[in-house]
C-alpha cells in the first residue's frame, strides 16, 4: 500500500515522503497513529493541503523546541553526593537521576532523551547532552559535589608517635 508519512517514521521515512508498506502494517499502525494517510484516498489536491498542515505543525513543533532547547542551554543541575577517596562515588548519577532533576526544574525529558556514555562516577562539572525530537539537542552543565559536612578523603596519622600520645590521654 502506498502512504505519504505524516511524521517522521523510524527506519521508513520522514515527513511528507511517499512510502510503499505492507497492507496490515499501513491499516493496524500508520494509519490509526495518524503517521501516515494512504494515497488512494484521496486526490492528489487533498493530499497536497494535508502535506502543507503537516510541514506547517512539524514547523512548529521545532520552533517550540528550538525554544526549549534554549531554555535548557543555560541549566547547572546539581546533585550532592557522597564521596570516598579521591572523589569516587557510592553509587552513580544517571540519565533517570537528571531526567528527574529537568522534571523538577519544569521540563519533562525522558530518561531515553538524556545522552551519557557511562555513568557519572566522579565530583566535578560534566557536560551531559539532552537530545530532543528532530535532531535537535541541548547541553545542560551537571555538577557532582560531595555532601557538605562528610570529610571525603580519609586522614592519616602523621606519625607513630601521634598514634602512640593519642592512646596515652585515652588511658588516664
Amino acid at each position: 500500500m502506498n502512504v505519504i508519512l505524516c511524521e517522521d517514521v523510524e527506519n521508513l521515512g520522514v515527513v511528507g515522503q511517499k512510502v510503499t508498506v505492507a497492507d496490515g502494517y499501513a491499516r493496524n499502525f500508520l494509519i490509526p497513529r495518524k503517521l501516515a494517510v494512504p494515497v488512494d484516498a484521496a486526490s492528489a489536491k487533498q493530499i497536497e493541503h494535508e502535506l502543507r498542515i503537516i510541514r506547517k505543525r512539524e514547523e512548529r513543533r521545532r520552533a517550540e523546541l528550538t525554544a526549549l532547547a534554549r531554555q535548557i542551554e543555560g541549566l547547572t543541575l546539581e546533585f550532592e553526593m557522597r564521596a570516598g577517596e579521591h572523589d569516587k562515588l557510592f553509587g552513580s548519577v544517571t540519565s533517570a537521576m537528571i531526567a528527574e532533576k529537568l522534571a523538577e526544574a519544569g521540563f519533562k525529558v525522558s530518561k531515553k532523551a538524556v545522552v551519557l556514555e557511562e555513568p557519572i562516577k566522579a565530583l566535578g562539572i560534566y557536560s551531559v547532552t539532552i537530545h530532543l525530537a528532530g535532531g535537535i539537542e541541548a547541553g545542560v552543565k551537571v555538577w557532582v559535589k560531595g555532601l557538605e559536612g562528610e570529610i571525603t578523603t580519609e586522614t592519616e596519622p602523621e606519625s607513630v608517635e601521634d598514634i602512640e600520645e593519642d592512646s596515652d590521654e585515652d588511658e588516664e
